[in-house]
């Protein structure tokens, strides 16, 4: 009978958690099929900051970096004295006889324990510690060079999101306009398969031109169909960093111009000073420099101080029996002198300067990196930015040609064949007009994602 209970119970708990998230999502869903709703207008800024609150490697750095920035707190922390107020109540048992009390003259009874003091003992006491040594100072360095670290990850994360977001902003861009093109060479088949027929009734042209037109509309209408998919899988592919529902209806504002290229002496300016990945190695090579200085730190003696007010009496009272005070205080200074730890304090040495090393290599492979990696994206993005005027012109050559190909054959000048080759260059030429726009933004981007100036 319980185990069906519990199952019973299991069932009616899973049942509600999940009529209570899809009630969740339906109320989270906008109502995009409807005639009603109006698409939300989403500029490049605003999809960056969209994507910042929803995607999870950049929120795992944001983490990583208030993390780090608390253990610097903590690490400075240490730096000072502790202060707690210690209250104790103690109880031992008697031993049956009496010795002559803290207080006063009277006996009291002894307690069987001799390291007590009494049978009843109350503590109530503010402590106040503090400890001096390089491994203090050392880890403080450590925690600010983890901080830096982390500061430079959470950077590096950000401009990687940013290049993806860019790269996928675009690539809807490049989908709709790709998806309109599809779209006119539809329209401009189906005219030509009509003008065909007309010319096959008149007697004009051959059935096999009727035919080749015919294939031609056939190849479109799957272009068309291909585009439209397209389309949806790039604006589905952006909305999930932007949108609690992918399904979301939106619109993008795209420049009419690409933004210009920098001069390549202002890029390698900025990439001097703002490289992330840079930063990062250098903060890196300053961990393990506070590593070795805490390693080292274990050589040096370390100071200890204590200082305690309060009352530590048989009484729970600030004065005692015949007006004994108990309230008092003590102060301790401890001085630790490391003699002999069997090399272990050689050895964590030599451990940190070995990782150091390897930092010291990781640096310098960052900064080879950097050039080459600076050098390959400004010849991307030169590249693609002379091409975007060269695509241009293909594109109104290619309309051009297709306009007097498409005169020339309703004038009996020219066959078929050379109208279907015309129209495939033209959309192939738009296209290619497209894809270029992309390459060209996704190339600045990793430019700027180098100099972080995006």
């Amino acid at each position: 009978m319980l185990p069906k209970l519990g199952a019973s119970l299991l069932g009616a708990v899973v049942f509600a958690t999940a009529s209570a998230s899809a009630q969740t999502m339906v109320q989270a869903a906008p109502p995009d099929s409807t005639a009603t709703s109006q698409p939300v207008l989403i500029t490049l800024d605003e999809a960056l900051k969209r994507a910042q609150s929803s995607e999870p490697t950049f929120a795992a750095a944001l983490a990583d970096s208030r993390v780090a920035g608390l253990d610097r707190a903590i690490a400075r922390a240490g730096l000072l004295p502790s202060v707690i107020y210690h209250n104790q109540y103690l109880y031992t048992q008697p031993n049956g006889f009496h010795n002559q009390a803290g207080q006063g003259a009277g006996a009291q009874p002894s307690p069987i324990f001799i390291a007590n003091n009494a049978v009843r003992e109350y503590a109530s006491q503010a402590v106040v510690n503090h400890e001096i040594g390089l491994a203090q100072i050392s880890g403080v360095r450590h925690a600010d060079a983890a901080a830096a670290v982390a500061a430079a990850e959470l950077e590096i994360a950000r401009r990687g999101l940013v290049s993806t977001v860019t790269g996928l902003y675009y690539g809807v861009a490049a989908a709709d306009e790709k998806f309109a093109i599809a779209q006119r060479a539809k329209v401009e088949a189906d005219d030509f398969t009509k003008l065909t027929g007309q010319r096959e009734q008149a007697r004009e042209a051959a059935h096999a031109d009727t035919v080749k037109a015919l294939l031609e509309q056939q190849q479109r209408d799957r272009e068309l169909s291909d585009a439209k998919v397209n389309a949806e899988k790039a604006r589905l592919e952006l909305a999930v960093l932007l949108f609690p529902d992918p399904r979301t209806s939106y619109t993008i504002s795209v420049p009419g111009s690409p933004a210009p290229l920098a001069a390549r002496a202002e890029v390698d300016q900025f990439a001097a000073k703002n490289n992330a990945e840079l930063k990062s190695a250098l903060a890196t090579l300053k961990v393990s420099d506070a590593d070795v200085l805490t390693a080292r730190a274990a050589y040096l003696p370390s100071l200890g101080l204590n200082y305690t007010y309060g009352i530590d009496a048989p009484q729970f009272a600030v004065n005692g029996p015949d007006g004994v005070k108990n309230l008092g205080y003590s102060a301790m200074a401890t001085l630790d002198i490391p003699v002999w730890d069997w090399l272990a304090t050689q050895h964590k040495v030599k451990q940190s300067e070995i990782k150091r090393d390897a930092a010291k290599v990781a640096l310098t492979a960052t900064q080879r990196r950097l050039v080459a990696q600076l050098d390959e994206a400004y010849a991307e993005a030169q590249a693609a930015r002379d091409q975007l005027a060269s695509l241009d012109d293909s594109v109104a050559t290619a309309a051009e040609s297709q306009r007097l190909t498409r005169m020339r054959y309703t004038g009996g000048e020219a066959t078929v064949l050379e109208v279907v080759d015309a129209q495939s260059a033209f959309i192939t030429a738009e296209n290619a007009r497209e894809d270029g726009r992309v390459r060209y933004e996704a190339a600045l981007a990793a430019l700027q994602t180098l100099t972080g100036t995006m």
